[in-house]
């Protein structure tokens, strides 16, 4: 494992974070008129890993600018008493739902005398937002305000020590609101991408993948299949790592990691397979787990970068990536732009 920290002073106390369940809100049913509405609002525990006795758990909702509702699930230490606690905000991995790694996460944060919010962002999970399985770098960027938002409202809160923790692909969103909200203390990443490198120039072995020519293939490749999806009025799902090869040929899996390993699979696919298909980290809200994005959904990020300024993130940071990662150059070219 590698750690790399910028201006870390104060990022412990500040980083792990707080909310309260004054002013919180819960539904026992979803309105289905309403297309930003949650999709569902599953009360018994139904997560990836074991409930702890040590933290109170709530399922709440939030919503972002964009009047989307958002699902979270609310952490609290239960022996919390009556001081206000730091807050931290915990998302991802890209396509991961609040019931797997970030739950996790944030109960084991919670365990530790901090009080946090995993939650699914828009267009997937329990969360609202029509078509679903899309995903966007402004609006999932906003997702992280919006957790902000709800986090600051509470009264346990101290809104001085309010953070992020981005997982996988969330983690380049949390640096990019971290450039942009100055209401957040801290951030922190945890084996990062940045989703829209990754999409824009492919995810090579420790490089970006695609030439110039290949990067103007893919966007051939998605936007005939935008005529297709205008033409029929619905969306196709489609894998968001399309490969180019030395022809200049596009092609891209109808689903993100498929029903059964091939013989002798690459690594990598495999260490996804074994979390997201196998019972360990399978759910069924879960977009790896169980299908694919929309197949358009590319586009947005192949055309707006998501660390154009992350050069003014200023606040304390912590990136954390595998010493084998095949995405650490992302965490590494991120702790190079913060400066």
């Amino acid at each position: 494992m590698t750690v790399f920290t910028k201006k870390l002073t104060a990022a412990i106390p500040a980083m792990l974070l707080c909310a309260s369940l004054t002013g919180v809100t819960t539904m026992s049913s979803a309105e289905t008129t309403n297309p930003n509405a949650p999709v569902s609002l599953i009360e018994q525990w139904d997560k990836t890993f074991a409930e702890s006795l040590k933290v109170d758990h709530r399922k709440v909702t939030f919503q972002n600018r964009y009047g989307i509702t958002l699902v979270g699930d609310l952490y609290l230490p239960k022996d919390r008493g009556e001081r206000k606690l730091a807050a931290i905000a915990v998302s991802g991995p890209f396509g991961a739902v609040k019931e797997q790694s970030s739950g996790l996460y944030a109960q084991t944060l919670a365990e530790q005398g901090f009080v946090t919010l995993a939650f699914d962002p828009s267009y997937t999970g329990e969360s609202g937002g029509y078509p679903r399985n899309v995903a966007s770098p402004d609006i999932n960027t906003e997702d992280f305000s919006a957790a902000v938002d709800f986090l600051g409202l509470q009264k346990e809160v101290d809104r001085n020590r309010i953070g992020l923790l981005g997982i996988c692909g969330w983690g380049g969103m949390a640096l990019n609101d971290a450039a942009m909200d100055t209401r957040v203390k801290a951030v922190a990443t945890s084996v990062m991408y940045d989703m829209s490198r990754a999409m824009g120039h492919g995810v090579g072995d420790g490089k970006d993948r695609y030439t110039t020519a290949d990067r103007r293939a893919v966007l051939r490749y998605l936007n005939v299949q935008r005529w297709k999806d205008a033409a029929n009025g619905t969306f196709v799902p489609g894998g968001h790592d399309i490969y180019v090869d030395d022809k200049g040929n596009v092609s891209a899996a109808d689903r993100i990691l498929p029903e059964t390993l091939p013989a002798n699979p690459n690594p990598v696919l495999k260490e996804f397979f074994d979390y997201y298909r196998m019972p360990r980290g399978f759910h069924p809200r879960s977009v790896n787990s169980t299908g694919a994005w929309n197949a358009t959904m590319p586009l947005s990020f192949m055309n707006m970068p998501l660390l154009s300024y992350a050069s003014e993130v200023t606040i304390p940071t912590l990136i954390v990536t595998g010493e084998k990662a095949h995405s650490r150059y992302f965490a590494e070219d991120a702790f190079k732009a913060i400066g």
